[in-house]
């Protein structure tokens, strides 16, 4: 089904936006007064379960695939499940309603209350797994929440959201706790519902994140991804070179946690090469590189034909060709330099990888930290080593959120059943990539907490525990 292509006038188009949104709000308030913690955990579980259910997973991926023309079919449908069981398994013990929290020596209560309707923008990369994490996070702690999908990924979204309400109706759960805008998608809906809601949360588009902030509502945005990836000297690189593969390849490159560059030292250089083709990834010859620039970025611009396409497209459309094409999984092109003038220095969302050689662990921190700070500040590095104060060592002086240790970087930095990280879609950047939060989105940010303040014994310091250390090293 193609999306509709009737125009509305400017003034009927917000009003319809202000309709969905009074749906919403009635729905959540009335809901709020009703729900316990019981209610809103199978409210989440609901709309979990939407996407989990595996008849519903394949044919939706198999939608989002076809009307995006991003990803693939297979890993989306592991994605789907694997992201969703694991935010389940986050929020199965979190109190979310109600007297979350006693801290009786502070005199201190602490009860969580709804924030109240969620607007949540969401990428064409991830139509599907993104808005029910986001739908998961706000019913559990007792939200509405209206998605705003891409135009690309609309039809997706209206189809799961169709499944999530036959879901809702078996589960007793109002319908319009989770709505998304009337289609066709437009700016102008998505800005004025980032106007009418009471958090706007922002997956994808740097534009929108900077749109969501001016808005004049509370806003939670995350940052660009431009994951540069370390191998040291000491580093197991046919083990490195297996994850990062697996990484770059899974979904065609859609996430944004995907590697784009890898920093290799000099003394494993030839090591990694070799490793790396033995995983599928093809080392390019000069003049191959410069046709994958050529085909890869269009007047300045990312080629919207080789973004997240398997790699037989990637490579017809660059003009590139294999001996044994069936070998190859990924690109590799060599490179130097970082910054507008180096396209191959950013983002690439596509199964092309590029490649720094540099002298050292020192040179390759400095490296990723310049590919940082021209794009996908406060996001995420990898690090591919023995010696693990090498991730202290970049987590204390590179601008970025998270130093990934030993592990294929899409699977790890979103959270993965091996590691601590929250299950989610989202991550923020903190200050360096403009966001208002530097961990990975999840269920915190979705709830209001007010606290009960009740007198405690006093607890008042004299002016030497204060200051006696002080005045002793420098005088009063």
């Amino acid at each position: 089904m193609i999306e509709s292509a009737t125009v509305l006038a400017p003034d009927l188009e917000l009003a319809e936006v202000d309709a969905v949104c009074e749906k919403a709000r009635a729905t959540q308030q009335a809901w709020a007064q009703r729900a316990d913690q019981t209610l809103l955990d199978r409210a989440a579980l609901a709309a979990a379960w939407t996407l989990m259910q595996p008849e519903r997973n394949r044919e939706l991926s198999e939608l989002a695939v076809a009307t995006t023309g991003l990803g693939r079919v297979e890993d989306k449908v592991v994605k789907n499940h694997r992201k969703t069981l694991g935010l389940l398994r986050d929020l199965q013990a979190v109190k979310s309603c109600g007297v979350i929290r006693k801290l009786p020596a502070q005199g201190l209560t602490e009860i969580a209350r709804p924030l109240g309707v969620i607007g949540a923008v969401v990428p064409s990369t991830n139509p599907l797994a993104t808005p029910i994490n986001n739908a998961v996070n706000a019913l559990k702690c007792g939200n509405a929440i209206v998605l705003s999908p891409s135009p690309k990924g609309s039809e997706a979204c209206a189809r799961l959201l169709e499944y999530m309400h036959m879901e809702f109706d078996k589960a007793g759960v109002p319908r319009d706790l989770v709505q998304m805008l009337p289609r066709p998608s437009s700016k102008a809906k998505t800005n004025r519902l980032m106007q009418q809601v009471d958090l706007v949360v922002v997956t994808g588009s740097q534009a929108n994140v900077r749109a969501a902030y001016s808005s004049g509502t509370p806003a939670i945005g995350v940052g660009a991804g431009n994951v540069a990836v370390i191998v040291d000297e000491t580093a197991d690189t046919a083990d490195a070179a297996g994850k990062i593969a697996a990484s770059k390849c899974f979904d065609n490159a859609t996430s944004c946690s995907s590697e784009n560059a890898l920093i290799v030292v000099d003394a494993a250089y030839e090591q990694m090469v070799s490793a790396l083709a033995k995983a599928g990834g093809a080392l390019l010859t000069s003049d191959e590189r410069e046709r994958l620039i050529a085909g890869h970025w269009q007047n300045g611009h990312l080629n919207p034909a080789v973004l997240a396409k398997d790699i037989d497209v990637l490579m017809r459309t660059c003009g590139l060709e294999r001996p044994d094409p069936t070998q190859t999984r990924f690109l590799v092109a060599e490179e130097s330099g970082v910054g507008p003038g180096y396209p191959l220095s950013g983002e690439k969302m596509s199964l092309a990888l590029t490649l720094y050689r540099v002298a050292d662990f020192n040179e390759a921190k400095l490296m990723a930290d310049k590919l940082l700070r021209h794009q996908g500040a406060g996001h995420s590095v990898g690090l591919h080593t023995l010696r693990r104060e090498r991730a202290e060592e970049l987590a204390e002086t590179l601008p970025t959120c998270r130093v990934i240790v030993n592990q294929a970087h899409c699977f790890a930095t979103g959270g993965s059943f091996d590691n601590g990280m929250p299950f989610s879609l989202s991550m923020g950047c903190g200050s360096w990539g403009g966001n208002s939060i530097y961990d990975n989105l999840h269920w915190r940010h979705f709830l209001n907490v007010t606290r009960v303040v009740e007198t405690i014994a006093p607890r008042e310091p004299t002016l030497d525990d204060m200051f006696g250390a002080y005045w002793a090293a420098v005088g009063q």
